[in-house]
């Protein structure tokens, strides 16, 4: 069964990177879960101009096997 490890973040952009950093670099290694064969892909809930830069949320998602 496919299961997509799904991380909200909060903040600027550089946020963004900073937190799918992490899921590549120390969760996913810790998780002994394997990405499945489709790219990580970011959903913005709330951006910037709409809500103010430090209000915006992105939610990411991490395909995993």
């Amino acid at each position: 069964m496919a299961i997509d490890r799904k991380s909200s973040n909060f903040g600027q952009a550089h946020c963004v990177h900073a937190a799918i950093a992490y899921l590549y670099a120390q969760w996913l290694p810790r998780s002994g879960e394997e990405l499945r064969d489709f790219p990580l892909f970011v959903r913005r809930v709330r951006f910037y101009p709409d809500v103010p830069e430090h209000e915006a949320v992105a939610t990411i998602f991490l395909p995993l096997k």
